[in-house]
């Protein structure tokens, strides 16, 4: 029998144990056999499914993934444009930190027309046209709008109607008052309340001097943008008190590793684990295999909006793989799944895993501020339905519980003990902290199925969370540290668009 290893214990403990049965616990006629061809097959099994959902991602059809694709970019482009509206009227603090943050409102802008200039190609949606050519005409680009709408104008309605708007808002002729309220008229019973009725509709009225319309519209675009404000600030607030506290604490943390001081350590042994990288191997890709066919079977049988089968579909598709790394690598070292992954933490330390949770979140958001910026540079950005959720935008309160439960509690925890609990632990059995850690964080970026710049930024997380364990030993901060960073995500996109 072995005994179970102590949270502050040391690997010496471990060797203890061997010197004194004489022989590893995964040595000798009870060493775990695993068949090569089951192996291979996982093995295949895993790089299939992987290679299938990279294949997707890079060659169908993004918009393809949305019922109504018209509909989501329609609230995001509209909820994005109020916010810049609203940022007009924001304290001056706010529009710096937006400004350095975010970037500059102009890419923003012309994103959102590379956006619509898409959905026309691939739907040909007359309602998608109009709302490109008041986009580009808002953007500057009022020439590219009026040559658009010219073309409208000899075709079949709504088009034809489409064109006369935009061309009376934003041409040269003139507006008289009838012909503005005959137009104001037909573009009420075309369009939404929203930022793209409120922009023509301004546009008109100005055009034909109506005061008094223009005052009321204009109120409307204040009211709106104002709204998008407040709920920015609160976030935008909480990310710089996370910021600034963490920079401090990455300062302090940069110096010790200088000084060559372990003050992030809440938990040993720590890296590389005690058990064989072979054995892991195994376990990996026997239980990772089974995850994949269990979590495709939940996709293709379990609709998004039965609460029941979701709630249990993360966890059973990880059940597999979390059995036999407690039965094949935890058991036989004298570890069980607490002490084996670092969950145990003594009370003492509690403040120590807390202020190494707040440094890596900041040094996300330093990664994230520096991404953005080469982004921006070099006019690339993630695509919008790469993070436009439709469970979080428009689900009724039981679906938008257990997609919050999703992304904020199953996720952080089945994939940091998958990818850095047991990924990242066997690469550590050959490798140093950091080729192991990007190995492990490009598989988990991979995973994800994001386009380029949303590979780099899942990368920059999976390097970050990757450290965290080497240097606490535990996985409890990065499983923390990942639950923010989803949350922050899901909190943003609900306070723009629900």
């Amino acid at each position: 029998m072995h005994d179970v290893l102590r949270p502050d214990g040391d690997r010496s403990e471990l060797t203890e144990q061997r010197g004194a049965a004489g022989r590893s616990p995964f040595a000798g006629p009870d060493r775990p056999r695993f068949s090569l061809s089951v192996s291979l097959f996982a093995a295949t099994l895993l790089i299939s499914a992987l290679g299938a959902l990279l294949w997707l991602s890079s060659h169908s059809s993004r918009l393809e993934r949305f019922d109504d694709p018209e509909r989501a970019l329609d609230l995001m482009v509209s909820r994005t444009m109020e916010a810049q509206d609203g940022l007009l009227l924001a304290p001056d603090w706010q529009k710096r930190v937006t400004e350095w943050t975010a970037g500059s409102n102009d890419a923003e802008r012309l994103q959102a027309i590379t956006w619509y200039q898409e959905l026309v190609r691939e739907t040909d949606s007359p309602s998608a046209k109009l709302r490109l050519a008041i986009l580009q005409a808002e953007s500057g680009r009022k020439p590219e709008a009026l040559a658009m709408a010219k073309t409208w104008l000899g075709e079949e309605e709504p088009l034809s109607l489409y064109g006369s708007l935009i061309d009376a808002a934003y041409g040269d002729d003139p507006l008289t008052g009838d012909y503005e309220q005959q137009l104001q008229s037909a573009l009420a019973e075309v369009l939404p309340a929203g930022w793209f009725y409120n922009h023509l509709a301004s546009a008109l009225a100005e055009r034909a001097d109506d005061i008094r319309l223009g005052i009321a519209i204009n109120q409307q675009i204040h009211d709106r943008g104002k709204r998008l404000q407040v709920r920015a600030q609160v976030l935008t607030g909480a990310e710089l008190l996370c910021l600034i506290g963490g920079s401090v604490l990455l300062l302090r943390y940069a110096w010790q590793t200088i000084r060559r001081e372990d003050g992030l350590r809440v938990h040993r042994p720590g890296m590389p684990p005690p058990w064989p990288g072979g054995i892991g191997t195994a376990v990996l890709l026997r239980g990772g295999a089974l995850g994949a066919v269990l979590s495709l079977a939940f996709i293709s049988m379990a609709p998004s909006e039965n609460v029941s089968l979701r709630a249990v579909a993360i966890p059973v598709a990880n059940l597999p793989l979390l059995a036999m790394a407690y039965y094949y690598l935890l058991r036989p070292a004298g570890l069980n799944v607490l002490t084996g992954f670092g969950l145990q933490i003594p009370w003492q330390r509690v403040g120590r895993l807390a202020g190494a949770v707040l440094a890596v979140v900041a040094a996300g958001f330093w990664g994230e501020w520096v991404m953005g910026r080469v982004a921006e540079s070099l006019q690339l950005a993630n695509h919008w339905t790469e993070w436009f959720d439709p469970d979080l935008v428009w689900a009724s309160g039981p679906v938008l519980t257990i997609s919050l439960l999703e992304y904020v509690v199953f996720a952080p925890i089945f994939e940091e003990l998958a990818f850095r609990g047991i990924l990242y632990a066997i690469l550590r059995r050959r490798l140093s902290p950091m080729p192991a850690a990007m190995i492990s964080a490009c598989i988990f970026a991979a995973a994800h199925g994001y386009g380029l710049i949303g590979f780099i930024s899942v990368f920059w997380s999976g390097l970050l969370w990757a450290w965290l364990y080497e240097r606490t030993g535990s996985l409890i901060p990065g499983m923390i540290a990942h639950a923010m960073n989803n949350l922050l995500v899901c909190l943003t996109v609900m306070a723009l668009l629900r």
